[in-house]
């Protein structure tokens, strides 16, 4: 059931460290997501060490920018976040597994929730932290 009473508003400072906050990890998203479109001895090094074949970096480069485009798009915002979510524990896993660092991705995680929960009044209706 639908509730009928509209979102407070987001208030402007709100709104702005929303943006700011999500700044973050959607540029490097799509810097990484573009990164795996050019052919370099980095980007087979790096799938080399994480034990994939390198052939997986177009698709994983088509994934990771759809999802980032989805979540910047404010009316798909939180699917965006739901898939970016999904995309991000994959790199968690592929790090884990051969014995990486993952904190960023981690990191990358609380920022795009952060960020969407402080810009978007419907999630903060959803999930009411403060009142």
């Amino acid at each position: 059931m639908q509730s009928t009473t509209p979102p407070a508003p987001v208030s402007k400072t709100a709104l702005w460290a929303g943006r700011i906050m999500s700044a973050l990890p959607v540029l490097m998203l799509l810097f990484s997501g573009v990164m795996k479109f050019i052919p370099s001895p980095q980007l087979d090094e790096g799938f080399k060490h994480l034990e994939m074949p390198v052939s997986m970096a177009f698709g994983l480069g088509v994934l990771e920018l759809a999802c980032t485009v989805v979540y910047l798009i404010p009316r798909t915002a939180v699917l965006g976040a739901i898939l970016l979510t999904g995309y991000l524990g994959g790199a968690i896993l592929t790090h884990l597994r051969v014995g990486d660092v993952y904190g960023m991705q981690v990191v990358f995680g609380v920022l795009l929730w952060g960020g969407l929960y402080l810009r978007d009044p419907r999630l903060r209706a959803l999930i009411p932290l403060v009142r």
